[in-house]
């Protein structure tokens, strides 16, 4: 991708390089166009950028449609740059690119995309400065006074549940682990939004396995009817060699678009006075207008709004009338305090009718999680969610803006109402959760799935599960069908991680003092067959229902890889996890290191997808650019 960019920008190529694309400009931005420059404020980093004549004509075309050819002759026919134009275009992206004011949602990879491109001193420079404080934003322009741009005053007030990371379990106290299965991405977007704002995150801002999960694997399709398919792959663990690192991959089968239930959406937007930022509401309705693109006219949508009061903005809706349904957007303005409680009320009770007429019915909460007024109490949100979730509505969480996200409530509301939660930073990320996964995001295909792992202690001495500590289950809880666990969407994957410590290691796992009244239990025959766990997958029917058991014995001759055959989903698993215990500053680093997650996750860019794994690259960097600084 980043090769075709370059040719589109030093020749006229033919063929695909016609239709690269340029990068879009970030929709978060505040900007002013002025007679002689544009002016841009970025309210992520409190900088304001001047952009001279020449490159705000480029900025303003880029779109993320507009061909790069025809700038290309644009620039020559009204520029009148003759053949210097695709070196002028190229050296100007770059230099939009390293001040962060574009996307590139095509997987073009904004370090690379400089270092194929040459800066040189001729290029209009861009000045920018950072404000001096929330209030206001300074631009430098030309040799006239400063121009103050007034802003919300801001404050962070952001808030994250604490993490104790799980520690190393020895298998003779505890031979079994259970969890719930997890499908939020949000942790790694936030993160994204803290690094490109140039910060490290908060370290209970890094959940692993929602970093993990965020990104696509090529595990295969379930077969036989049934909605999951699990692999398993071990070996050497890169940042402990002693150990050893087993990957667990669960595929939902997927559904084509067309072939989905019909939709039933119910949209609570919030539209309180928090919302009013330009990542917060206008983002969101941006995001909105991308899925209203892709409903199909048997599917329904009603947007619910709630800040001082609750109100329906728009009733039950078909797709096949998108005007009306954008124009109820458009309408949309942020004011008031927040009452999240009363408008959630309002949503289940239209969702509820609208699921009376068929499809699936779903809540679809935005916001940035303030509740600040009204049913305030998380504890009253969470009992109403649960029955509303057991009269088979179901509830997701779109998270969105900066410096006042309440991330512990959103991630407990979502979990709790049998969804997803996703943090939208952008409109690229928008387009991600509501329109390439729509299916696994709004349609589920299994819930309450729950993964159990009974390890043989003959080979197995300890294991650590990376992640999901708030989705860790009783191993009684397993067999349990009335306790709520985590949902898989169509064309959903789950990636589970452990590193294990094989029997005759050295190993950190406490143990503990001999029992008064117990002995230790005997192994039996199949102690010595070869098999390093027993796998158990335990689901439900998406409408509920007896749950499904599934079993496989994992013997360590399927499942063990050499180091230097280990697959592409192994290694950029294996890189994630590095890089969010590098992030966490986890006690369990070894020899993790940014240069091996980079190396990792390296050399895994031929299966890329999107351009995700590329982003992830340059995210590594960044942290470790910052790590350096701290």
């Amino acid at each position: 991708m980043l090769q075709g960019h370059t040719e589109a920008l030093t020749a006229e190529p033919a063929g695909a390089a016609l239709g690269e694309l340029m990068p879009a400009k970030r929709s978060d931005l505040v900007v002013e166009t002025l007679p002689d420059e544009t002016l841009v404020f970025d309210p992520r980093s409190k900088t304001a950028h001047r952009l001279p004549d020449l490159v705000a004509w480029v900025f303003a075309r880029a779109d993320g449609v507009t061909q790069i050819l025809r700038v290309v002759r644009a620039m020559r026919a009204e520029r009148e740059l003759g053949d210097d134009a695709p070196e002028v275009l190229a050296e100007i992206l770059a230099e939009l690119t390293r001040k962060g004011l574009l996307v590139h949602d095509l997987g073009s990879s904004r370090r690379a995309f400089m270092r194929q491109t040459s800066l040189l001193a001729a290029l209009p420079a861009i000045t920018s400065i950072v404000a001096p404080g929330p209030a206001a934003a300074v631009s430098i322009v030309g040799g006239i006074s400063p121009v103050v741009r007034a802003l919300p005053e801001c404050s962070n007030t952001e808030s994250y549940a604490a993490i104790d990371e799980n520690p190393f379990r020895d298998t003779s106290l505890h031979p079994v682990s259970t969890f719930a299965v997890d499908v939020d991405t949000a942790s790694y977007s936030n993160v994204r939004r803290f690094l490109r704002s140039g910060q490290l995150p908060p370290v209970d801002a890094v959940r692993v396995e929602e970093m993990l999960n965020y990104f696509r694997y090529d595990d295969p399709e379930p077969a036989d009817g049934i909605p999951l398919a699990c692999h398993a792959e071990m070996s050497e663990c890169p940042w402990q060699p002693n150990h050893r690192l087993l990957r667990l991959g669960l595929q939902s089968q997927r559904i084509d678009s067309l072939s989905l239930p019909r939709r039933s959406l119910v949209f609570l937007l919030d539209v309180s006075g928090s919302m009013n930022a330009p990542d917060k509401l206008p983002l969101l309705r941006a995001a909105m207008g991308l899925l209203v693109e892709t409903l199909r006219p048997e599917d329904q949508i009603a947007i619910a709004v709630y800040a001082g009061a609750a109100g329906l903005v728009l009733p039950p809706t078909p797709g096949s009338q998108a005007p009306t349904i954008l124009a109820a957007l458009d309408e949309l303005q942020a004011g008031g305090s927040t009452n999240g409680g009363a408008g959630i009320e309002l949503a289940y009770n239209v969702a509820a009718r609208m699921a009376r007429q068929g499809g699936h019915g779903r809540v679809i909460l935005a916001t940035d999680g303030d509740f600040n007024v009204g049913m305030a109490s998380p504890g009253e949100l969470v009992r109403l969610i649960e029955r509303e979730r057991q009269r088979g509505i179901f509830l997701s969480v779109l998270g969105f803006g900066t410096g006042n996200l309440k991330d512990s409530t959103m991630e407990q509301l979502a979990d709790r109402g049998n969804g997803n939660y996703a943090y939208i930073d952008s409109l690229a990320e928008a387009r991600k959760v509501l329109v390439r996964e729509a299916g696994a995001t709004l349609h589920t295909v299994a819930r309450d799935v729950k993964i159990q792992l009974e390890w043989n202690p003959h080979e197995v001495q300890a294991y650590r599960l990376i992640g999901y500590e708030n989705r860790l289950l009783a191993r009684e809880d397993f067999d349990d069908d009335s306790k709520d666990a985590g949902e898989i969407g169509s064309g959903h994957h789950v990636t589970a991680l452990y590193e294990v410590i094989e029997s005759g290691q050295p190993s950190s796992a406490r143990g503990a003092s001999p029992l008064r009244y117990q002995q230790t239990a005997e192994p039996s025959e199949l102690a010595t067959s070869g098999e390093l766990a027993h796998l158990k997958l335990r689901y439900q029917p998406p409408a509920g229902g007896p749950s499904q058991l599934t079993t496989w014995p994992l013997q360590r001759s399927n499942v063990q890889a050499p180091a230097t055959a280990t697959s592409d989903d192994f290694r950029l698993a294996a890189g994630v996890a590095s890089f969010g215990m590098l992030l966490r500053r986890s006690p369990h680093l070894g020899a993790a290191s940014w240069q091996l997650a980079h190396g990792l996750v390296t050399s895994t860019l031929a299966g890329d997808h999107a351009g995700y794994r590329q982003e992830l690259m340059e995210l590594i960097e960044e942290a470790s650019s910052l790590a350096d600084q701290a």
